[in-house]
């Protein structure tokens, strides 16, 4: 089972790497079995254009064909979950997270997926809108959202979350590993049946 671990920000200085490590570490270290992979996917290394195509990917497979936009495709559909990494940007998610979200529609059907939230109120304005933009692509989101606050989980430039954080990163890794399973089986029956 492979789960991508997504950045939510290409900013210059961004400290979303940092969050993506830490879970990815805890994540690793939760681990009961050997069975579920992490991976790091860093939006800012695909270098997507602005979204700009004349029909949405939920009504057409065409626009994935174009080189910029493929390997992006077919590194979220390789995945099986997904945890995404979302700053919140002036009260919501970042465009370049929505952006490249814009790209896609078939990769994240029927997968699970955990947010990690960050900002000044910890993200939970732009995870909220996150859950609105997943639940269109048929994502099941789980319940925990871990919000880093700015204030309280950062030394900055450092990341240096509370033990608070530390627990909600693993109680939602918790949630997201079953929903996963669940949904890789909702997948399959899909596919026995068409």
């Amino acid at each position: 089972m492979k789960i991508g671990i997504i950045t939510g920000s290409i900013r210059e200085n961004r400290v979303n790497l940092d969050v993506a490590e830490w879970v990815k570490k805890l994540a690793i270290n939760r681990q009961d079995n050997d069975d579920v992979e992490y991976e790091i996917i860093d939006i800012k290394q695909f270098d997507l254009p602005v979204f700009a195509e004349p029909t949405s990917p939920a009504y057409t497979d065409e626009l994935i064909e174009k080189e910029k936009q493929l390997p992006w495709s077919q590194k979220m559909t390789d995945q099986d979950g997904y945890i995404f990494i979302a700053p919140e940007y002036n009260h919501g998610i970042p465009s370049a997270l929505k952006n490249a979200l814009d790209f896609l529609y078939h990769e994240l059907n029927d997968k699970a997926a955990g947010i990690v939230s960050y900002g000044s109120s910890g993200g939970v304005r732009s995870a909220e809108q996150l859950r609105s933009v997943l639940s269109e692509f048929q994502v099941a989101h789980v319940r925990t959202n871990p919000a880093l606050s700015i204030f309280y989980d950062f030394d900055y430039p450092n990341l240096n979350p509370s033990n608070a954080q530390k627990e909600a990163v693993e109680t939602m890794i918790d949630q997201l590993i079953p929903w996963t399973e669940a949904m890789i089986e909702v997948r399959n029956k899909k596919s026995a049946n068409s």
